[in-house]
């Protein structure tokens, strides 16, 4: 998926997550968080794979985590992504219609 314009999804409570999109030549990966000594490999190797699986090559990622889970990561992650890539409500790659 190609990220076309800037998105964001989740927000800055607590258990929760804001996750940003943004268009780019490249791939950058920004992870801020009051856990990022402890959890920080997780949090990074969670929005990669959610990347990896939505097929997203190219963009600027920010999250900002206020201790969410991995399930409320990879959600927000999907929903800036789809929400870049004018693709929401159209699937997963590679999910059945």
């Amino acid at each position: 998926m190609i990220i076309e314009k800037n998105a964001i999804a989740g927000t800055l409570e607590s258990s929760d997550a804001q996750v940003t999109v943004e268009p780019a030549d490249h791939l950058e990966i920004n992870i801020q968080s009051s856990v990022i000594n402890q959890y920080g490999k997780q949090i990074r190797d969670t929005v990669r794979q959610t990347l990896d699986r939505l097929e997203v090559s190219d963009g600027i990622i920010t999250v900002v985590d206020k201790g969410a889970l991995d399930c409320t990561i990879k959600a927000r992650v999907e929903c800036a992504v789809f929400r870049a890539g004018n693709a929401s409500g159209q699937g997963s790659p590679g999910e059945e219609q």
